[in-house]
């Protein structure tokens, strides 16, 4: 129970922002828990008096005008309620979201994406249900049971203990259920997380599930974790279910309880009918106070390991912390050095060791070698998207932990060998390398990378949606775009990750003059596999278990003979045809 109240009282926290009209509503609710109290008082004043043959008419005008106030109060609280739940509910969902994508890709490596929506979406929905049952109901439920004991304690004590006791049994029940179904909700919130997730990871992936006819396979993988569900979640219900009857027969109990006692008083002449009634007032208006606090309890039974992982999520750090007094990088020449650079991935013996090399302005670096040598950790380390664990990169003399990570995402351009297409139009997705780029800047920047040609022969032009990571569209229309949208950054230094990889020869040849014309007079680095975008570099360094092995020139590297010149007589470098000129083969 204490966990539930640590989680309910943090998502209460999430409303501070509104907190004016938290407060409003909170009062507004302790009025209406007052007004609805004064309710089976004022209606045993009035069976007393009419018993008594006294005037009643002000007790019922009394009654008539609380009456009303309670309709105010009621329909204030779900007018503006309902309005904060669902404001609050957008802005933590816009905050989870720049949360999530603001995390290191150490974080997304391991995270699954349709996992992250799943929590999301699950998260934000309990919250917002939380705020609206608290405003609504909760709220009024615990201040009218607050008033209600002392008040019935005062008026009749021994019709008083029987209310305790219905209290007392609600709340052993509760606790009871709590514990015999903990662990069943906990397995059962995994399992829709889980489901969540493997649907995400099929639709993210259906064209290799229908090439492989893996629909049958998937779907019974599907049904069985839903078994599973089921199999975890079915017990927790049959219990909350035996614990609403049990709930309701100790109410019906009670009342009857009350009637008995009451009329064995009455003879005594130690009450009234007027008390009587007022308690029978009293005990409904427990019960559906209980009811709701019982609702209460479930939900945040029911939701808590959601709301857990909700939070767990929200409190992931970034290994990436920015120092306070961090400034805008300054990039002048462009000059890039790593200094004995190592960074070992956790758990794994991969990465880089003791990197040092130096990009001076303007030239071109290429990075090859086999795969998991360190060519994508590398880059990855200059665009810090980690940290380097021993030594120091530096952009222009400034070591990159010292400055704000934004400056430096702005500095480097990069065209993935994934292109990172969105389901947007062509023209929104060029629009990332630049917000405010202009259309005319756009069409300059696609017929540069040789794409303004298959745009154009689209049915929209520059309007077509390129489709889920770019699906409507070839792998050399993605790469193109891809480039379009480095062009339009103008970043002072430039990363080329196996940008041309899939492009064929001829289009690879024309957009070659336009990455050279981008390159000029910014420090660029390569990672390719194609002889032709290799072998023009200033400086290729050839990596092997995450060491530099081989620097040079492209010429002498070949004349050294050593692993790179073993590499390009194999042809394991594309362009077999240039690498045997090359080589005099």
């Amino acid at each position: 129970m204490i966990g539930f109240l640590k989680i309910y009282l943090r998502c209460f926290g999430l409303l501070d922002s509104e907190k004016r009209i938290a407060i409003i509503l909170s009062l507004a609710g302790a009025a209406l828990a007052l007004l609805q109290f004064a309710e089976p008082i004022l209606f045993g004043q009035v069976v007393d008096s009419l018993s008594k043959d006294k005037p009643a008419m002000h007790l019922v005008a009394m009654w008539a005008g609380f009456g009303f106030l309670s309709v105010a109060a009621s329909v204030y609280i779900a007018t503006h309620a309902d309005r904060l739940a669902h404001r609050r509910r957008l802005g933590v969902m816009a905050h989870y979201f720049e949360h999530v994508v603001d995390l290191p890709a150490s974080f997304h490596g391991e995270a699954q994406s349709g996992r992250l929506i799943g929590i999301m979406l699950s998260g934000t929905d309990k919250l917002f249900g939380m705020w609206l049952a608290m405003f609504r109901e909760h709220l009024t439920a615990f201040v009218a049971l607050v008033i209600l004991i002392p008040t019935a304690l005062y008026m009749n004590w021994q019709m008083a203990l029987l209310l305790i006791g219905l209290m007392t049994v609600y709340a052993a029940f509760s606790a009871l259920v709590v514990h015999k179904t903990h662990f069943g909700q906990t397995e059962a919130t995994r399992y829709h997380v889980e489901v969540s997730g493997r649907v995400g990871d099929v639709i993210g992936n259906v064209a290799v599930v229908q090439s492989f006819t893996r629909l049958q396979e998937e779907a019974r993988a599907l049904r069985d974790l839903m078994g599973k569900l089921l199999a975890a979640q079915v017990p927790v219900l049959t219990w909350w279910a035996v614990m609403s009857i049990l709930n309701k027969a100790a109410a019906t109990i009670t009342i009857v309880a009350i009637f008995a006692l009451g009329t064995t008083l009455h003879a005594a002449g130690k009450t009234t009918v007027g008390e009587i009634v007022s308690f029978v007032g009293f005990a409904t208006l427990l019960i559906g106070r209980l009811d709701q606090l019982s609702s209460f309890v479930s939900r945040m039974f029911f939701d808590a390991p959601a709301m857990k992982q909700f939070f767990e999520i929200l409190d992931e750090r970034s290994t990436l912390v920015e120092k306070p007094d961090a400034q805008p990088l300054k990039v002048g020449a462009g000059l890039v050095a790593f200094e004995g650079v190592s960074f070992r991935y956790p758990g794994s013996k991969s990465g880089i060791f003791d990197v040092n090399f130096e990009a001076r302005p303007g030239e071109t670096v290429a990075i090859v070698g086999p795969t998991g040598s360190g060519k994508t950790t590398t880059l990855a380390l200059l665009q810090r998207v980690r940290d380097p664990q021993a030594g120091r990169i530096t952009i222009d003399g400034q070591d990159l932990r010292d400055v704000t990570l934004e400056s430096v995402r702005h500095a480097i351009g990069v065209v993935f060998q994934d292109a990172g297409l969105f389901d947007r139009s062509i023209a929104e997705n060029l629009r990332i390398g630049k917000p405010g780029a202009s259309d005319d800047e756009i069409k300059a920047a696609a017929r540069l990378a040789e794409a303004e040609g298959f745009i154009l022969g689209k049915s929209d032009g520059y309007s077509t949606r390129a489709g889920e990571r770019g699906r409507t569209m070839s792998g050399g229309e993605r790469q193109r775009l891809a480039i379009a949208r480095a062009i339009l950054k103008d970043a002072p230094i430039l990363i080329l990750d196996e940008a041309t990889s899939a492009l064929d020869t001829e289009t690879e040849a024309k957009i070659k003059i336009a990455l050279d014309r981008l390159a000029r007079g910014r420090t660029t680095f390569v990672i390719a596999h194609r002889l032709s975008t290799v072998k023009n570099a200033d400086m290729i360094l050839f990596m092997e278990e995450g060491r530099i092995v081989e620097r040079g020139s492209y010429k002498d590297l070949v004349a050294a003979g050593g692993r790179f010149a073993d590499l390009v007589n194999a042809g394991e470098l594309s362009d077999e045809e240039a690498a045997k000129v090359e080589t005099g083969a």
